[in-house]
């Protein structure tokens, strides 16, 4: 089956519906568990291959409605690592059929540019047969320039994995010079995520009726509006897709000041480290010793100049710092040397960590051309 239709035909219905829903505000980013598959094969009596045919089948359509709607990005789960302790048979078969519906998409070459999409394979891909490694390869490849839409394929993925990989991609960057230990922080680690440049979901959707994340995103989804549906996939219904999308809208404003919230938190912890490390090497420098005789740093002396307390930067030690925090942010931020440092350490510190993710960024590029060279 195609991943594409040329000829979409949509009911007056459909169409009205269309029109009404995207008069309110629209989620830029899909995820969906595609849940219930194998209770389809059953209800309906054939076999598992069958229900994962169908469900394939559902993932084209669902598709369709997002692209109909004008929503750019869209995950789906389509293989945990936990998939992997099924019996050989299944598993084989969902590798086969992978394999398959990459292979087909690199035969609608046209269809990929002509949409402008962009699919991307996220998970740790070397766990799976090489031949589906080099068929999820050309796809990427092909693809990786195009910006109207992104289809995310989360394959051998799990969130665990994910983040403890982030952790580790950090640590080799710290261990080869690349990022200093103070620059480690939640921000880093989440540029350093499978799903990293992408915003995440708006809408999480997960059909058969079961309540749980299944260890899906579970970093990208903590704002997400979540929609349980007692729906297997194969039957999922535009309508069932509309529901989802008005519970967004009907609590549009809860989600964005929630997101806004942490944002901001997320915005003030940087800034309040940066400004620990920026103190810690005023600090340091205010202690030094030249020449066997102590004396006061010019950092220091600039700043008593500009009417900063000595004792603000005398006992603050950067990445080792005290749980406590700093109360007089505001004001220490006033202070024109504390500025310029602060201005010129995040410079610095920027500088490294585009050098860093630069790195893995020629790590990912250079595994799939290995798979698939030019």
């Amino acid at each position: 089956m195609s991943w594409f239709k040329e000829e979409r035909k949509i009911s007056y219905l459909r169409s009205f519906c269309n029109n009404v829903i995207k008069a309110g505000p629209m989620p830029q980013h899909v995820a969906i568990i595609m849940d219930g598959n194998r209770r389809f094969a059953k209800k309906v009596n054939c076999e598992r291959s069958k229900g994962h045919e169908k469900g394939f089948e559902k993932l084209t359509e669902v598709l369709e409605w997002c692209f109909d709607l004008g929503i750019p990005e869209v995950t789906v789960y389509a293989f945990s690592i936990e998939n992997f302790k099924r019996s050989k048979d299944e598993v084989d078969g969902l590798m086969e059929l992978a394999k398959q519906k990459f292979d087909r998409l690199m035969e609608e070459k046209e269809m990929i540019q002509k949409h402008g999409v962009c699919v991307r394979a996220l998970g740790d891909l070397t766990l799976l047969p090489e031949d589906l490694q080099r068929s999820v390869a050309r796809v990427v490849k092909f693809s990786q320039n195009n910006r109207k839409a992104i289809l995310n394929v989360c394959l051998a993925y799990t969130s665990r994995h994910e983040i403890s990989n982030a952790v580790k991609s950090v640590a080799e960057g710290v261990e080869l010079g690349f990022l200093k230990p103070s620059d480690v922080s939640e921000s880093l680690l989440e540029r350093c995520l499978y799903t990293s440049p992408s915003p995440h979901p708006d809408i999480l959707i997960r059909t058969s009726g079961e309540v749980r994340f299944s260890d899906f995103l579970l970093w990208q989804c903590s704002y997400s509006s979540l929609s349980f549906l007692k729906v297997l996939w194969p039957e999922f219904s535009v309508w069932d897709f509309y529901g989802a999308i008005i519970s967004f809208q009907w609590n549009y404003k809860t989600f964005m000041d929630s997101t806004e919230n942490n944002r901001r938190k997320q915005l003030e912890a940087d800034l309040e480290w940066d400004l620990r490390c920026v103190l810690d090497q005023m600090g340091e420098e205010s202690s030094s010793i030249t020449n066997g005789n102590s004396h006061i740093s010019n950092a220091r002396q600039t700043c008593e100049q500009n009417g900063a307390a000595t004792n603000e930067i005398s006992h603050a030690n950067g990445y080792h710092a005290s749980p406590g925090r700093i109360c007089n942010i505001t004001e220490l931020l006033t202070k024109p040397c504390i500025q310029q440092r602060l201005h010129a350490y995040r410079e610095s510190k920027n500088s490294r960590i585009d050098k860093f993710l630069a790195h893995l960024d020629s790590k990912k590029k250079q595994y799939l051309e290995n798979l698939c060279p030019s």
